[in-house]
């Protein structure tokens, strides 16, 4: 150990801890002595599964402070997360301000708000989705893992590509499955309410870089729900902020330019 805090890596939805390989290998390579640990949420990579109807954000709240307490029980860590990751990052550093040092949330845009009159419509989707068993599209091989890789980011290279295929699904009598719990498909039934996200991202004290691909395509995935100078607004909440923009790079841009982003990491944690 150098004395530099242990970096909390935490990942996005339908992902796994070990797409955070390329990131790390950088950041070694230029020099960076930290310890870094990427956790698989529950219901993801090698985690169990919650065994429930749905997924709930606190739980993850409460895996991500039961975790730190359990690495870095006396000591600030440096939490980043990408997507999904990023999103819970940002909350879990609003409600425990004292455990974050250095916060780096990478593409955690969050979600459109839901106003309370979705609630019915919500509530009747989840109990339809209930009477069906969840289910995720099996792989005949891990060349067809690594062909789904590179159709959702076509800047995946063929050897990351194959590198992620193991990490990201795993050999079942019906072919290769995701290591994910099919559950995370269903509609959640508890209302994403951006008043209760905008409170937990004021009350952030740690100094915060915000880093996007150049190409990222994910606010379009809302239409008019979600606007950028929605998030903008969001973000602009936060107050020790710094931005950067990484060229060449859309959403998954710990895989598409790992080194600039190590860079940015790097520099921003020291």
């Amino acid at each position: 150990m150098t004395g530099q805090p242990m970096v909390i890596a935490v990942h996005g939805w339908m992902d796994v801890g070990a797409s955070f390989q390329f990131m790390a290998d950088s950041l070694l390579a230029q020099g960076f002595e930290g310890e870094i640990v990427a956790l698989d949420w529950r219901g993801f990579g090698l985690s169990d599964t919650s065994g429930s109807d749905a997924y709930w954000f606190p739980d993850y709240l409460g895996d991500l402070d039961a975790l730190i307490d359990q690495l870095s029980p006396d000591a600030p860590v440096d939490l980043l997360g990408h997507s999904m990751g990023g999103n819970i990052a940002m909350s879990y550093a609003g409600v425990r301000p004292q455990r974050v040092r250095r916060l780096i949330n990478l593409e955690g845009f969050g979600l459109p708000d839901n106003p309370p009159e979705a609630a019915p419509q919500r509530l009747a989707q989840w109990l339809d989705e209930l009477k069906e068993p969840a289910q995720l599209k099996p792989y005949a091989s891990l060349a067809d893992v690594a062909a789904r890789l590179q159709k959702n980011n076509p800047r995946l290279p063929d050897d990351k590509a194959a590198w992620l295929a193991p990490h990201w699904a795993s050999k079942r009598p019906e072919g290769y499955a995701l290591r994910a719990d099919p559950v995370h498909k269903r509609v959640n039934p508890v209302l994403y309410r951006a008043a209760e996200v905008d409170a937990c991202w004021r009350a952030i004290t740690a100094p915060t870089l915000w880093v996007e691909g150049a190409d990222t395509q994910v606010l379009r995935w809302w239409g008019g729900r979600y606007r950028r100078e929605d998030f903008d607004a969001r973000l602009a909440q936060v107050t020790q902020l710094q931005r950067r923009v990484l060229p060449d790079a859309g959403h998954m841009l710990h895989h598409d330019q790992p080194a600039l982003l190590a860079a940015e990491v790097s520099g921003f944690l020291r």
